[in-house]
């Protein structure tokens, strides 16, 4: 019996439970030497240029000021559409703001390529940036 290399919906979900438990090193380590990351798509505060983090040393640094300085983030993926190497992942991200009084909330859609060895080559996130709430925390 052979493993089989995980494929773009079990990169997509171990990648977003690394990001839950805010482990730096796993979310890395399932990515390409070569893959990329646009979160979202297009110009952004994260990504001014909108031309996407592209390399491990670009991804580490989008997790290092993107993702480490929030409080946490949690998932809520609603619809999955696994088709070849991607899959496209539908709901929403909900991250607590550092300093904990506020939630960003974006809905958008998520897609996974794998590079067929059990790497992400690609995580793209399409979502309005523009869209994004933000919502009081209520104690």
């Amino acid at each position: 019996m052979t493993d089989e290399p995980l494929n773009a919906r079990e990169l997509g979900i171990r990648s977003r439970a690394a990001v839950h438990a805010r482990d730096r090193e796993t979310w890395l380590s399932l990515f390409a030497d070569d893959a990329f990351v646009q979160d979202p798509i297009g110009p952004s505060p994260f990504d001014p240029e909108g031309k996407g983090h592209h390399g491990r040393e670009a991804i580490a640094a989008f997790y290092d000021t993107v993702i480490a300085p929030s409080e946490s983030i949690t998932f809520e993926i609603t619809e999955s559409y696994l088709c070849g190497d991607e899959v496209a992942d539908v709901g929403i991200i909900r991250t607590r703001i550092a300093g904990g009084s506020h939630d960003a909330i974006v809905r958008g859609v998520y897609t996974y390529r794998s590079n067929g060895a059990g790497k992400l080559a690609s995580l793209r996130a399409f979502w309005e940036f523009d869209a994004l709430e933000l919502v009081e925390v209520e104690d």
